[in-house]
């Protein structure tokens, strides 16, 4: 994946949400693992939260970082498997107002060929509200290293080629000036 070195690296600030019932900060690997790899990519670690599973809490939380001018991306780990407990995906669904089904479907892409057909039972998934771009990854270490080492850290850096997420924040809002 091609970077283009004479371009400016643009950082931005970026969100991290651990979605678990029974993990604190001292014990969250997979959140300090996506936090530590967040910020030696030259990205600024804005806030780091855990909520437990539940739909209204994670939904809070994304709703903040949407509020937020100073958070450009939200990345939450855990949650988004098949069983009762996990409720990531639908507490992102009350507040996305575009889905990037790419996202999850790249995501399980690139699984599929290091835990074959176990990768069905990830419902990752992306999006943008109000100008923020969400992502749900899985709560495996493996997971957020995937997603971050794979697609994230390539689609959050301006330099990468041919097209990126960042070269889109800009135009995010589009609707609103042409409704306004």
């Amino acid at each position: 994946m091609p970077i283009d070195e004479s371009l400016a690296f643009v950082p931005v600030n970026i969100a991290v949400l651990t979605v678990s019932d029974t993990r604190d900060l001292a014990s969250d690997k997979s959140g300090q693992i996506l936090a530590d790899r967040i910020e030696a990519a030259g990205h600024r670690l804005v806030s780091r939260q855990i909520v437990p599973d539940d739909v209204a809490a994670i939904e809070t939380v994304l709703r903040g970082w949407v509020a937020d001018p100073a958070i450009d991306v939200g990345i939450s780990t855990g949650g988004t498997g098949i069983t009762g407990r996990d409720v990531t995906p639908e507490a992102f669904m009350r507040v996305l107002d575009k889905e990037i089904p790419g996202f999850g479907e790249l995501f399980r892409m690139l699984s599929y060929a290091k835990i074959g057909t176990s990768t069905m039972q990830s419902r990752a998934l992306g999006g943008v509200a109000e100008g923020t771009y969400l992502f749900a990854l899985p709560g495996s270490s493996g997971a957020v290293k995937d997603g971050w080492d794979d697609i994230l850290r390539f689609q959050l850096d301006i330099r990468h080629m041919p097209c990126n997420l960042v070269e889109l924040m800009p135009r995010l809002l589009e609707h609103r000036t042409a409704a306004g």
